[in-house]
């Protein structure tokens, strides 16, 4: 019996540092979220869905994808206003810059930004349900850029859920 119970506790003490080193290194680190809503650019969204494309004009001149999580690629495909909680829109920008190749072409130069909409409408109720996450390089911008995100949404995109983007045809 005593030597069954050393046993386990060896196996114990060898498991619990690494389980423990597994749960940190899944958990985003707080650094890595939005100031004000918490949001995280999610794992896995370059593979997502493209719900469509977009480009800005100067003074940013960038190409833009916009994408979506599954739940946000059945709300559109469905025509379901408001979007359902659980809905996950990222945009992804880089600054445009001409094809070497094409001249009447432009192509992705250097990232700018990754951009994540989150619907949770309790978590976010004072936000019409969505909380904001703008990224560079991997880490949140400051607290007075998020700031601004709600009410651009609010002013400009109220009768969309407070989304600007369409399903591209």
């Amino acid at each position: 019996m005593i030597v069954l119970a050393a046993l386990l506790l060896v196996v114990v003490l060898t498991c619990v540092p690494y389980l423990g080193t597994i749960a940190f290194a899944q958990a985003p680190a707080a650094a890595d979220a939005s100031p004000i809503f918490g949001v995280t650019i999610p794992q896995g969204y370059k593979q997502w869905e493209l719900i469509a494309p977009a480009e800005e004009a100067a003074p940013l001149d960038e190409l833009r994808a916009v994408l979506g999580n599954q739940t946000a690629i059945d709300a559109y495909q469905a025509g379901k206003l408001p979007f359902p909680d659980g809905t996950i829109l990222v945009k992804r920008a880089w600054k445009r810059k001409q094809s070497p190749e094409f001249a009447s072409a432009t192509v992705p130069g250097a990232a700018t930004t990754v951009q994540v909409m989150v619907k949770d409408s309790k978590k976010y109720a004072a936000t019409g349900g969505w909380g904001f996450g703008r990224f560079i390089n991997g880490k949140p911008v400051d607290e007075a850029q998020h700031r601004t995100c709600w009410g651009c949404h609010e002013a400009r995109a109220k009768s969309r859920d407070y989304v600007f983007t369409r399903l591209a045809p």
